[in-house]
C-alpha cells in the first residue's frame, strides 16, 4: 500500500521521475540522484514498508535477488574493486526516507566514502557481547 507523502511511493506511481535500471512485480531499482560514487543504485520494494522490521519476507528476498543481479551488472560495467550494500532503519541509523531501500554503492580506493565507512576496531567486553547474544537468541 502506497503512502501519499512517501517520495519512493511517488516514484513508483510515476509522479516523480527516476532513472530506472531494473523493475519487476516486487521491486524497482533506480539511480540515486545524490550519488556517493558513479553507479550508486537504490533498490526498493513496490509495496510500502518503512523498515526491515516491517517488510514482507517475500519482498525482502526479491530485493536481495535484485541486488545480486545489479551488483554483477555494476561490476561488469563499471569495474569497481569493491561494493557496499547499505541499508538503514530509523533516524538513529540515518534513515531519511521512510520506505525500505537498499543502497548499492560501488567503491574505489580513496573515494569520498572511505573515511566515513571505516571505524576503528576495538575489542568489546566479552561478557556484554555474550549477554546481548543471549537476549537476541531468546527472541528468535
Amino acid at each position: 500500500m502506497a503512502q501519499s507523502d512517501c517520495i519512493f511511493c511517488k516514484i513508483l506511481a510515476g509522479e516523480i521521475p527516476a532513472i530506472k535500471v531494473l523493475e519487476d512485480e516486487r521491486v524497482l531499482a533506480f539511480m540515486d540522484i545524490n550519488p556517493i560514487n558513479e553507479g550508486h543504485t537504490l533498490v526498493i520494494p513496490r509495496r510500502h514498508a518503512p523498515t526491515i522490521f516491517d517488510i514482507e519476507i517475500e519482498d525482502l528476498n526479491a530485493i536481495m535477488a535484485a541486488a545480486r543481479r545489479l551488483a554483477r551488472a555494476i561490476k561488469q560495467s563499471l569495474d569497481p574493486p569493491g561494493l557496499n550494500l547499505v541499508q538503514s532503519n530509523g533516524r538513529a541509523a540515518s534513515q531519511i526516507i521512510d520506505h525500505f531501500h537498499l543502497h548499492l554503492i560501488p567503491r574505489w580506493p580513496d573515494d569520498k566514502l572511505a573515511a566515513a565507512m571505516n571505524w576503528n576496531l576495538q575489542p568489546g567486553d566479552m561478557d556484554q557481547i555474550k549477554a546481548a547474544a543471549e537476549k537476541i537468541k531468546a527472541r528468535l
